[in-house]
Formats: C-alpha cells, sequence, structure tokens
C-alpha cells in the first residue's frame, strides 16, 4: 500500500489546479459514491487530482487515489485496499480507470456496504454503464458526464477568457446582445478555427505539433484496451471496427446504406449496428437518429458524424469539409445540453421544438422558410440577426 500512496503523490505534485473542467463545481463532492465517465482524454483523472489537491493538499492521509490498472492490483483486491484504507483512517477513496479491473461493480457495492464511513469517487470509459455488471450501482452512485471541452472553455485555457455559460434559451432569445459581449473581448472567429482543429481535448495544450498524433493514438486505446474491456468483444471485432472507423471517417458526415457498410466490413447487419452504438458510447461516433422512441431506435441512423471536429482533422484524409466541420461542431456541442435528432426540412431538431439549418455566412432561409421556431446556425459571421445566430455562440451551452 506505500507503494500506492508513493505514485499517489507524484502524481499530485504534477497536478496544476489553475485551470478546472466545468463539471467541478457542479459536482457534490460529498456524496458517499459518485461516478465519474466520459471520453478518454476530456480529463476526468486530472479533475479528481484537482479536487483532491485543493481540499486535502498534497500529501494527505485521509484521501487515496489509485489507478485499478496499476499492476498492484494483479495480485491484490480493491475490496482489501478499501478495508486496510478504512483501518488507517482513510476517509475518501479515490478510483480512476474502474473498467480495467474484472470484477470492479461487485467490489465497489460491497466497500460501499461494509463502509459506510469510507466515501468513494470512481471514473471511467464514457461506454460503462454502472447498472450493467455483477452488481447494480445506479442506485447507489450519484453520475456525472464529462464531455469534451467546449468552446468557452477553449477560451478560458487558451486566452485566460472567462465567459459565462449560455442556456440555450437565452442564447435563442438574446444572442446579439450575447455576441456583443464576447465581440468586446476577443475576435471568436480565429479563435474557434483554433478550436475546430485542436481544442476538444484539454491535452492539446501539452503540445499541440503532436496533438493529432496523440489524439489517434488516444482512439487506437480506447480501441484495443478500453472497448474489450467493457464490452467484452475479441480481437477480430476489435479489427472490423476499427475498419468501419476508418471507412466512415473518409465519408462523414452521410446517410448510411448499411448493407453496404456491412459488405464492406464483412459483418452481419445486427454486427454493423451494434459495432455503430459501441463507438457512439465510446464518444468516438455521433449518430443521428430519427425523433423516434423504443425498439425503433435500433435502427440504421439518419446520418453519422464523427463525435468531434477535432477528430476529422486527425482522421480524415484529406482536409475536412467546411460543412462536415460545422455539422459536427453543432451536433457535438447542442448534444451536450439537449435532445438532438434529424429534421425534415434542415440539418436538426433541438428538443422536439426548435429546427436549425447549419451553413456558411451566406446560407438563406429558403430551406425553413414556414417553418416555426427555426434558426440559421451561420458561420464566419461576428453578429446574428432576428434568426441568423453565430455558430461559434453555441460553444458557449457549458
Amino acid at each position: 500500500m506505500e507503494s500506492l500512496f508513493t505514485t499517489f503523490y507524484q502524481h499530485l505534485s504534477r497536478t496544476d489546479t489553475a485551470f478546472v473542467r466545468y463539471l467541478y463545481p457542479k459536482i457534490k463532492w460529498g456524496n458517499r459514491l459518485i461516478a465519474i465517465t466520459g471520453a478518454r482524454g476530456a480529463g476526468k483523472t486530472t479533475m479528481i487530482l484537482q479536487h483532491i489537491k485543493r481540499t486535502f493538499g498534497e500529501t494527505p492521509k485521509e484521501a487515496l487515489y489509485v489507478s485499478l490498472d496499476n499492476i498492484w492490483f494483479s495480485t491484490h483486491r480493491l475490496f482489501d485496499l478499501a478495508g486496510e484504507f478504512d483501518r488507517m483512517g482513510g476517509k475518501y477513496l479515490f478510483l480512476d480507470e474502474v473498467h480495467k479491473y474484472g470484477n470492479w461493480s461487485q467490489e465497489i457495492k460491497n466497500i460501499y456496504d461494509s463502509y459506510p464511513e469510507l466515501k468513494v469517487v470512481f471514473t471511467g470509459s464514457s461506454m460503462l454503464e454502472i447498472y450493467k455488471g455483477a452488481a447494480d450501482l445506479s442506485r447507489r452512485a450519484v453520475h456525472y458526464t464529462l464531455n469534451g471541452m467546449s468552446f468557452r472553455e477553449f477560451l478560458l485555457l487558451e486566452r485566460g477568457v472567462d465567459f459565462p455559460v449560455i442556456a440555450l434559451t437565452d442564447l435563442l432569445e438574446n444572442h446579439i446582445t450575447l455576441a456583443g459581449q464576447v465581440n468586446k473581448r476577443i475576435k471568436p472567429i480565429p479563435l474557434f478555427q483554433q478550436y475546430l482543429k485542436e481544442g476538444f481535448y484539454p491535452y492539446y495544450k501539452e503540445d499541440n505539433e503532436i496533438y493529432s498524433d496523440r489524439l489517434l493514438h488516444t482512439v487506437n486505446v480506447v480501441l484495443e484496451t478500453d472497448l474489450p474491456a467493457v464490452e467484452h468483444i475479441e480481437f477480430v471485432s476489435i479489427k472490423k471496427i476499427k475498419q468501419l472507423l476508418y471507412i466512415i471517417a473518409q465519408k462523414v458526415p452521410f446517410t448510411p446504406n448499411i448493407k453496404e457498410l456491412a459488405a464492406a466490413v464483412e459483418v452481419s447487419r445486427t454486427s454493423l449496428l451494434n459495432f455503430l452504438v459501441m463507438l457512439e458510447k465510446a464518444q468516438l461516433l455521433n449518430l443521428l437518429q430519427q425523433d423516434v422512441s423504443g425498439i425503433r431506435i435500433l435502427a440504421k441512423p439518419e446520418k453519422i458524424y464523427l463525435n468531434n471536429t477535432n477528430l476529422s482533422f486527425a482522421m480524415e484524409e484529406e482536409k475536412p469539409d467546411v460543412g462536415n466541420l460545422r455539422e459536427t461542431f453543432f451536433y457535438n456541442q447542442l448534444k451536450a445540453v439537449a435532445k438532438i435528432s434529424s429534421a425534415v426540412k434542415a440539418d436538426f431538431t433541438v428538443n422536439d421544438k426548435y429546427v436549425f439549418e447549419v451553413g456558411g455566412k451566406n446560407k438563406g432561409h429558403e430551406q425553413i422558410m414556414g417553418t416555426d421556431n427555426a434558426y440559421l446556425a451561420l458561420d464566419n459571421i461576428e453578429y446574428g440577426y432576428a434568426n441568423k445566430i453565430p455558430l461559434w455562440l453555441f460553444g458557449f451551452l457549458y
């Protein structure tokens, strides 16, 4: 156990607390059991280390952080660690990468039931469903999801300029005033172009010259390590999922022909649809569906996008299409705070009420003419007018 504390203190000493993610102040850290899931690279580990450092200092005795992919767990049980830590007077146990530990859900449930004074925070892949596994933790754990950085957060990290979060309804009603408040402090358009290429994952700041290579490495880790750990699929399926992701990356956004995709990857229609769902859970794809519920949601998506524009720049062989980037950004940012589905006469329907067409600054109203609650989200404009709204402003929703 001493070696775990040594590693823990080393992590804390390297943790910078100056910039914290949007989710940090929303977490009720005093709850007995907290689950934090999100995409690899979104900043889950950094966030919990920041909380420990801010709350307990650099060498706490009553708090312990461990990553469950540590080789220490090859010969030790998590439940036994919790018992020993509790007997030593420990109060707060932070468990990272729980999906790397085979019996994580059962042992966390046992810790919760056996050590009522011990508070546990655990993190895992965005694919992790806390109600699955050997034990159902959904009734015990308070669950939070950490999304990649918004454009608003990027501005804070990149330029140190802090803007408040804007509610969607406020944005729609007051976008001219809100855009003016931003334009008084920065020139948003060039920074927005930078964000599209390299601002979604916080680690871009460490070395943006190798950011694309590192992002591709992250994708490989998700596919080769996280996916089999959570979904328990075989190596041959991983190869096919990689092939599928590559094919999609060269075509996005597009309305998929499931039969053709399945033939290209040499899998059944059912397997192909399951692979798409897995890639969406892994936050590598976004699948735009019709506004349906129940079993029909398992049908083919109306349109497929990469999850975020940074992936577009890293994975597409040619320079990403500007229309693709605009729609990918809009879908990514709105999905974090609202329900989004396909629209009959436009690109997206949001919260079953608002209709959006996304495009360049010269795009007209023709497609949404006569449609209630319809808006244009337009690129390369600093200010909007009436129902024309700057596309970059939708990056202030969280």
